[in-house]
């Protein structure tokens, strides 16, 4: 059975770190591009960062650019996402996400490209 499993959210204060991670069950990870989501109260999911399957490209939205940093570990079914100089705007239900079938998505910050969730970890930044 395929699942995302996300751990490391928490509360932090602004300019603190948080990682990430993302461990999946139920099929190889190196044949998955994955993305990390956020949804903050309110307002619709956002695609925050993608590592892509068979070159390692990576992307991110512009609003977390320089600031976090998406890496994986095939041989740890792992995907993990640093958060540094986190702000009050990061806060939010972090997903870990994989589309339906293997490769890249055309648009990999897209929600909609993809098919499996995680059920989610909270981040809270705030003084």
């Amino acid at each position: 059975q395929v699942q995302l499993v996300e751990s490391g959210g928490g509360l932090m204060q602004p300019g603190g770190s948080l990682r990430l991670s993302c461990v999946t069950f139920g099929f190889n990870l190196d044949l998955y591009t994955i993305g990390w989501f956020r949804q903050a109260p309110g307002k619709e999911r956002e695609g925050v960062s993608a590592i892509s399957n068979s070159d390692g490209n990576t992307y991110y939205a512009d609003s977390v650019q320089g600031r976090f940093t998406i890496s994986r570990d095939n041989d740890r079914n792992a995907v993990y996402l640093q958060m540094n100089n986190l702000q009050s705007e990061d806060t939010g239900v972090y997903y870990c996400a994989s589309p339906a079938v293997g490769g890249r998505p055309a648009r990999p910050l897209s929600r909609y490209n993809y098919k499996k969730w995680g059920q989610g970890t909270q981040v809270t930044v705030s003084s």
